[in-house]
């Protein structure tokens, strides 16, 4: 029997199972999000987390029996803070997805057209120069605008110079990083050196400031963009065939194109001004994902979603428990590993890059 049939075989039983493997990654999910919960430098047992979430859902319906201040840690510090983690992996690993597509580069991801670099100059505006005079919302409103301005300067300076296709588009996206990058570096070499450490940790990616408050914006983020992705699936398939194929089927590339990368920078800006930068989720998790169920985007796109939430809250679980009491900062860790994966990936694979 041939290697391409060994590879067929259990790929096609893996489709076959999709609704199972679907529903087996949620489950995980949930899992993995009671444990997220469970640990870090103060232990709370899984029972006591799991009677905190009841009765904070349904007020009375269980006996409480822990202390105020293990509610406290459990409800308002690492419910949220696994909830947000498990949006913002969901968010970053459609993005990387979706890019891999438009641009049928599979280096992309959400930090490829400076969207990143935009939201990280928003953020360091606040913290060193002009201060949260609009309260805690102050920093993710900045990043998020600073997301939005970059891939529009992205998209009008690719415009003007009739860039629209899909190579010299990332060539404009890396160019406008560069300056973007370089105005946050001269912030924060302008700023307050006292208050320079608070950007740093920002920027290398956290979800230590996590609040309930600040889940709403990310989540509608998340479910309005991930709609509209999910429903241009056929689209995107399209796209990886190139602009004169999908042209062919009826799709107007250049805009399609565009209009997708307007859709990355608002899930990525939602998703970057609540923690910080957190890298190499949207250039793996996609990639695993192919690799098990091939290359259809109605597969793609919701698997990417759910393994993306899985792997950030484990990478936060990490970053919790590694050297307790300090958070190591999340783009540290997911840094590692998908540094590690991409290695590996281009040993396996020589055509990529």
């Amino acid at each position: 029997m041939s290697h391409k049939h060994l590879v067929a075989g259990p790929r096609h039983t893996i489709l076959h199972n999709l609704p199972l493997l679907t529903a087996g990654l949620v489950m995980l999910l949930f899992v993995v999000m009671m444990v997220g919960v469970s640990v870090g430098a103060i232990a709370v047992p899984l029972d006591v987390v799991w009677g905190v979430v009841v009765n904070h859902l349904a007020p009375g319906s269980v006996e409480v029996t822990w202390s105020a201040g293990r509610d406290n840690i459990v409800w308002e510090v690492r419910v949220p803070r696994v909830i947000l983690g498990a949006i913002i992996g969901a968010s970053l690993a459609l993005v990387g997805a979706a890019l891999q597509s438009v641009t049928r580069n599979q280096l992309a991801d959400p930090h490829l057209l400076g969207i990143s670099s935009g939201a990280a100059l928003g953020a360091i505006i606040v913290l060193l120069h002009t201060g949260m005079f609009l309260g805690l919302i102050t920093v993710p409103l900045f990043a998020f605008g600073g997301a939005l301005l970059t891939t529009a300067i992205v998209v009008g300076v690719a415009n003007l110079s009739n860039a629209t296709n899909a190579s010299r588009l990332v060539l404009t996206g890396v160019a406008v990083s560069f300056v973007v990058t370089s105005l946050g570096s001269l912030g924060i070499f302008l700023g307050d050196p006292r208050a320079a450490h608070t950007v740093i940790f920002w920027m290398l990616g956290g979800l230590g400031l996590s609040q309930w408050a600040q889940l709403p914006y990310p989540l509608v983020a998340l479910a309005g963009c991930g709609a509209y992705l999910t429903a241009n699936a056929r689209n995107l398939n399209a796209m990886t065939l190139g602009d004169e194929s999908a042209t062919t089927l009826g799709i107007p590339a250049a805009r399609f194109r565009i209009i997708v990368f307007i859709v990355c920078a608002l899930l990525t800006g939602a998703a970057v001004a609540f923690s910080g930068i957190v890298s190499f989720v949207g250039l793996m998790i996609p990639h695993l994902v192919r690799m098990v169920v091939g290359g259809d985007y109605r597969r793609v796109l919701p698997l990417s979603a759910l393994v993306g939430a899985i792997f950030l809250v484990v990478a936060d679980m990490a970053a919790r428990i590694i050297i307790p009491p300090q958070d190591i900062p999340l783009g540290v860790i997911t840094g590692l590993v998908g540094g590690v994966f991409f290695i590996v990936l281009m040993r396996r694979n020589k055509r990529i890059g």
